[in-house]
């Protein structure tokens, strides 16, 4: 009786604890100084997509062909472009394509790479070898290479890069899923697990699946920034989003060809955008890192 008495008991304090440990994880995090700085900015972007037409000063589709090519200014705090258009409400609208495309294409790279890498590291043998190979075989290949390629063919269209760019980090976060499995399976859980007669996709996603999600969010938001210079690269040899809606990458790429002339603007303010952006993932995927790691 006194045994089955503290089961329960003892269910409650590994719980408690558990939880513990993930609020300590978040007060360290919060007291980063790198991880408030990156989420604030990245905060900032995220606001800007999703209210980017309250925020916006002034239509960024609104030729004013009397204000061509205007310096920053009290008007115009970004300047004009080559149409008269407002490049801050641009800059502002640009942040609502590329926060859709790029963290919808992480995403589903991410559920992908993690349920190959969960087969490839549990599974094992024949199916390890296979899977390893074609693994291999895409990634011998450039990778931005191959987005460009997969967007010619298809076309260029918003689920179009989700789905290229969601397939070409898939392998990456499956080799890395696959690691971490593997450690995993080392581990005595999980011979427990395989002697109580679980079925495979049960000690896959029930069992080793919580056990790795640190590793698979490092992955996402270091995919993440990945994705965003992607995105932009596309969006600047033109197979990304197509004019005249704003996108940071097409801005440049229309741009940059009037620098000499003087019309820095124009290429500057999209290029730090993309740069604050990037720069704002990797300093929360530190973090995060830093966090887990001690």
């Amino acid at each position: 009786m006194t045994d089955i008495a503290a089961a329960p008991a003892a269910e409650v304090v590994v719980a408690h604890a558990g939880r513990s440990g993930e609020l300590t994880s978040w007060r360290l995090l919060l007291r980063r100084p790198t991880f408030f700085v990156g989420a604030l900015i990245l905060l900032f972007w995220v606001v800007c997509a999703l209210f980017s037409g309250a925020i916006e000063p002034h239509d960024p589709l609104a030729q004013q062909l009397l204000a061509t090519n205007q310096a920053p200014s009290g008007a115009h705090w970004f300047g004009t472009d080559q149409l008269g258009r407002d490049m801050l409400s641009r800059v502002i609208a640009g942040s609502r394509t590329i926060l859709l495309i790029a963290p919808l294409a992480t995403l589903l790279g991410t559920v992908a790479g993690t349920a190959i890498g969960l087969l490839m590291g549990y599974l094992g043998g024949v199916v390890d070898i296979l899977v390893s190979r074609i693994v291999e075989a895409v990634l011998a290949l450039p990778l931005v290479i191959v987005a460009f390629l997969f967007v010619v063919a298809l076309g260029p269209s918003p689920p179009v890069i989700i789905v290229v760019v969601g397939f070409v980090f898939t392998p990456l976060i499956a080799r890395t899923v696959r690691s971490a499995v593997l450690v995993e399976s080392q581990l005595d859980y999980l011979s427990s697990a395989r002697l109580l007669g679980e079925r495979a996709l049960r000690i896959m996603f029930v069992e080793i699946l919580p056990n790795v999600l640190p590793t698979i969010l490092v992955e996402f938001t270091v995919r993440l920034g990945y994705a965003i210079f992607t995105v932009a690269t596309l969006s600047f040899l033109g197979f990304g989003v197509q004019p005249p809606t704003p996108d940071w990458g097409a801005e440049i790429a229309t741009n940059y060809g009037v620098l000499p002339a003087g019309y820095w603007w124009m290429t500057l303010f999209p290029a730090l955008a993309i740069a604050s952006l990037v720069i704002a993932i990797n300093l929360v995927t530190d973090s995060i890192e830093q966090v887990l790691a001690s």
